[in-house]
């Protein structure tokens, strides 16, 4: 009885132990867990299953603005807004892959801005880069400094111009490097433009070393006249150009990230290479508008967490024949706060002068407020 106990015993173990085992789960598949890529710098990922790294990126930014305060702005007229009061949120992607040839990269950023109520979408960038060739929507090449204020509340008088473009970049060592590009002529057009025919030309020499960098610009933009205006100047279309020159230079007895910057634009039909000011057009008749600006700033990091900018600038346009000469100067400044990596707060006020012949001066001043975190 013993024995047949014990067997009995065995039995019941066995079968227990079997239908224990049958029920554990399946060892799962290997799972591809993201890698870090630290080729290109921080928070890159290798996206899985590729050799292609990427960064995902956003900023939230909030502001209010205090519109022209002065007897002839905004608060001088009822229906004009007192204040802009806008929120912004931001997403960039940056995918970069090796290739024999060079980094081959894909940039996308965009926002959505809600401005009193008032809802928009951009698209900021979208470009491809392969070794030293660029296209797609990014800063203007011709482009050199557009500013020092953390806000910027007043417009200042320099080229600032997000545009489609293709171009090649070509680099020569010792920070030294040439830029030749083909770009929409629709961002640069000031008066009554025809159907786009021809892209501009933009060149540009850059050096950038230790002491800091500097650029010398240079385009060539066709004059257009529409239908009615081309009558009127005798059909003949013209060849505007522009050329500038800017340098930034660090400041070594100061933190790290202080510098000045100064610069300089002349144009021929092309007034949109020296100002961001559009009530002279390019031409008139068979005439051309000319100008040239001036502008310069500094950025003091005056603690670790403490920064102070300045900048300003002066156009003065000589308008084609039939149009009103203007002189503009305008200076802004601001103060901002970096309490944590990332995270930035300051205030900005801005004042400028709009000098018209025939019409007399305007004045503007703004105020404005910001948050923002960058992540």
């Amino acid at each position: 009885m013993k024995l047949k106990s014990l067997m009995l015993a065995a039995a019941s173990v066995a079968a227990a132990t079997t239908a224990q085992a049958a029920d554990l789960p399946v060892a799962p598949e290997p799972v591809d867990y993201v890698r870090v890529c630290d080729a290109y710098g921080a928070r890159f990922y290798y996206i899985p299953g590729t050799e292609t790294c990427l960064r995902v990126g956003g900023r939230v930014r909030t502001q209010f603005v205090v519109n022209n305060v002065l007897e002839d702005g905004a608060f001088g007229d009822r229906d004009a807004d007192g204040y802009s009061w806008l929120a912004r949120g931001y997403v960039y992607l940056d995918a970069r892959t090796a290739t024999e040839f060079g980094t081959l990269r894909s940039y996308v950023s965009i926002y959505s801005t809600n401005t009193n109520g008032a809802t928009s979408t951009t698209l900021e960038n979208a470009y491809i880069q392969w070794g030293g060739l660029t296209a797609g929507r990014l800063t203007s090449n011709f482009d050199i400094y557009t500013g020092q204020a953390f806000i910027g509340v007043v417009d200042r008088d320099w080229s600032d111009v997000t545009t489609n473009q293709i171009a090649y970049t070509a680099a020569f060592g010792n920070g030294f490097s040439a830029t030749l590009a083909l770009e929409d002529r629709s961002e640069r057009e000031y008066g009554s433009y025809g159907g786009t025919r021809m892209p501009d030309v933009v060149a540009a020499l850059g050096v950038s070393q230790g002491w800091g960098n500097a650029q010398l610009s240079g385009a060539l933009h066709q004059v257009y006249p529409n239908t009615a205006n081309n009558r009127a100047n005798g059909g003949e279309d013209e060849l505007g150009w522009a050329v500038g020159g800017g340098a930034s230079i660090n400041l070594p007895f100061a933190n790290s990230g202080s510098n000045v910057f100064f610069q300089g634009f002349y144009a021929d039909g092309a007034l949109a290479y020296i100002t961001t000011y559009d009530g002279v057009a390019d031409y008139n008749g068979g005439d051309t508008s000319t100008g040239y600006s001036l502008s310069a700033g500094a950025y003091i990091q005056a603690t670790q967490t403490v920064g102070l900018a300045i900048d300003g600038s002066y156009a003065d346009i000589d308008a084609a024949a039939g149009l009103n000469d203007v002189t503009r100067y305008a200076i802004d400044g601001s103060v901002q706060w970096s309490p944590v990596s990332g995270f930035v707060m300051g205030a900005d006020v801005g004042y400028a002068n709009v000098d018209i012949d025939n019409q007399g001066d305007t004045d503007e001043l703004l105020f404005g407020v910001r948050m923002q975190r960058t992540f």
